[in-house]
């Protein structure tokens, strides 16, 4: 039976949300990860981001004003994730994506790439020098016109790895702090910045 590893043609390309989740689980079972490191604590990071993705799925609730804005939308829009399946960030913050590209009604293709695959594309999109992810790029369906990008994480999150960044924290400092906030915030800063971003550029 042919791995994982070896359907390149998914692994480079584009996915949708559940091609994205199979493949990681996939990969798990094959104790590998996305990307080239496969070491036990990246696959470690990857089982809990798992765990944390399928939690948000099954909690998440879209505000009103965002489902709404969603649904409405008259041009189609293709809405590309840099990402990948170790990423801590990304797991907090895909499965909103998700969420709105079904409010949507069909308007909102989503698909995802993994960042190691498509280096030229990660690098329009930087974050201070640095591949920070994940990364959302809103285009026009139709004519292929960029309407935004947003990411890797909402501001308030931002500013939080900004103050540990600057106190010298560790990994595992950087890692507990950053994902109670995300468990407290329960994604409603991410759907906020969202919102605010389709109401600026795309009505």
């Amino acid at each position: 039976m042919e791995s994982i590893t070896q359907k390149t043609d998914q692994i480079t390309g584009e996915m949708s949300y559940k091609e994205y989740r199979d493949m990681t689980d996939a990969l798990l079972k094959e104790g590998k990860t996305t990307g080239d490191n496969h070491s036990e604590m990246m696959v470690n990071y990857t089982k809990m981001n798992v765990t944390r993705m399928r939690r948000i799925d099954k909690y998440i609730k879209l505000n009103d004003e965002l489902a709404g804005f969603a649904a409405s939308l008259e041009q189609p829009q293709k809405w590309t994730v840099l990402t990948e399946s170790w990423c801590g960030d990304a797991a907090q913050i895909v499965p909103v994506f998700n969420k709105v590209a079904e409010a949507s009604n069909g308007k909102i293709e989503l698909v995802f790439v993994l960042r190691d695959f498509h280096e030229d594309l990660m690098n329009q999109y930087l974050t201070n020098g640095g591949k920070s992810i994940p990364k959302l790029i809103v285009t026009d369906k139709e004519n292929g016109k960029e309407l935004f990008s947003w990411g890797p994480r909402p501001a308030h999150a931002q500013k939080l790895y900004n103050e540990l960044k600057e106190s010298g924290a560790d990994f595992e400092e950087f890692s507990t702090k950053l994902h109670k906030w995300y468990a407290d915030d329960k994604t409603l800063h991410t759907q906020e910045e969202l919102l605010r971003y389709i109401m600026l550029f795309t009505v």
